[in-house]
């Protein structure tokens, strides 16, 4: 047997499976993912101002960051259902892009790790940014979603070198 890297969730003549975590241990595992949403600085001034015509833009996005974390084995086919115990979303200004960037937290202890969650939850706060403001900005560009960094399980900790959170 090779030690090289391999997929996790392919099986040795291809197929696509759900990795057994089972005999895992129980460790706390954290991952923080980060994206932007790059508009014109007419468009940040309105959702800053609050001005945008559905209503708060950087509240409803942070919700729906929270909510689609706890959906993501609902998404996102080979991904376990997982007992979170923390989500957060913070959604700050970025004048220099201009924009916003969302950092997304995910935690819990648990058999396996919270990476993808993270990940959700910024893909859908970016993407609710866009719905909400949409209307006065098509221009709108979704971009830089990553994993930041991961801590806990068996492949230890991570830390992306090119993040900015």
């Amino acid at each position: 047997m090779s030690d090289a890297p391999r997929l996790t969730h392919i099986g040795a003549t291809g197929e696509a499976h759900m990795v057994d975590v089972g005999d895992k241990g129980e460790t706390v595992r954290v991952a923080v993912a980060e994206g932007s949403v790059r508009m014109l600085a007419d468009t940040l001034t309105l959702i800053r101002d609050g001005n945008a015509k559905k209503g708060d833009v950087i509240a409803t996005a942070r919700i729906a960051g929270i909510m689609a974390a706890k959906q993501t084995a609902s998404l996102i086919p080979l991904c376990h259902p997982l007992m979170l115990t923390k989500v957060t979303v913070e959604i700050a200004e970025d004048a220099a892009l201009p924009g916003l960037r969302v950092t997304a937290t995910a935690k819990l202890t648990g058999r396996t790790g919270v990476e993808m969650e993270a990940l959700t939850a910024v893909s859908v706060a970016c993407l609710t940014i866009y719905d909400m403001a949409k209307a006065v900005d098509k221009g709108m560009e979704i971009s830089g979603i990553r994993l930041v960094a991961k801590t806990g399980g068996k492949s230890g900790d991570y830390r992306n070198p090119e993040a900015t959170a």
